[in-house]
């Protein structure tokens, strides 16, 4: 059956927020641990593919829910998202690009920049790179600071109109609007600054590049335009 819905995937993502929630429901049970994450390619909303490289969207109580920010500063934070929405607001239209080759563009985000939480939290002299841990338990991802401080970096806690979803990585996700997908770790829980890149999963697990630029570093894709 998982082979089934993996090959309507094939054909076409189904777009639709009514139809992203019944697929997040009735297929969820379905996904299957596989370390490529292929298995767990279903058919998304909203012209997204969803992956995941556990079993099945982790969940995460939005009222109980708090993001570490620790590592090499001056005061760890630990922000619920109430917390979140009380900071500086960043909006961004900007493309979610996949390695893979497929895009989704214009998507609508809001967040916090990641340069506004380091900000806040101090960051150490020694400090010069972060981890981003998921509560999935297994995915990480990295950037340097020059890269985690763009503007175009945040922690989301809003997309495509509305509380970033299970299915999309929420209660709250990162976006790396210039680099693929990979990068923007889903189900976020922890950002740890460290003292040097500890490179992620996909880069562990797939050989990934760390720099992963949209247009860059897979030698294919033209640089995301919105």
């Amino acid at each position: 059956m998982v082979l089934g819905m993996l090959g309507v995937g094939a054909l076409g993502v189904v777009a639709g927020s009514r139809i992203q929630r019944g697929v997040d429901a009735a297929l969820r049970p379905l996904t299957s641990r596989d370390p490529t994450g292929l298995s767990a390619l279903l058919p998304g909303g909203d012209n997204f593919q969803i992956y995941t490289v556990t079993d099945g969207y982790p969940a995460a109580d939005p009222s109980t829910y708090r993001l570490r920010v620790d590592g090499r500063v001056a005061a760890p934070l630990q922000l619920s998202i109430a917390d979140l929405q009380a900071m500086p607001a960043t909006t961004l239209v900007k493309d979610f690009q996949c390695v893979t080759g497929w895009r989704v563009p214009a998507v609508h985000w809001q967040g916090v920049t990641v340069a506004d939480l380091l900000e806040r939290a101090g960051v150490q002299p020694s400090g010069s790179a972060l981890r981003f841990e998921s509560f999935d338990g297994t995915y990480t991802e990295s950037l340097t600071l020059d890269q985690a401080r763009r503007p175009d970096v945040i922690v989301a806690y809003s997309m495509l109109g509305g509380p970033v979803s299970r299915a999309h990585g929420g209660p709250v996700r990162l976006y790396v609007a210039p680099m693929y997908g990979y990068k923007s770790c889903k189900w976020l829980s922890r950002i740890t600054v460290t003292d040097q890149v500890e490179p992620g999963y996909w880069e562990t697990v797939g050989n990934y590049d760390v720099n992963a630029w949209v247009g860059g570093s897979n030698g294919r894709d033209d640089p995301a335009t919105s």
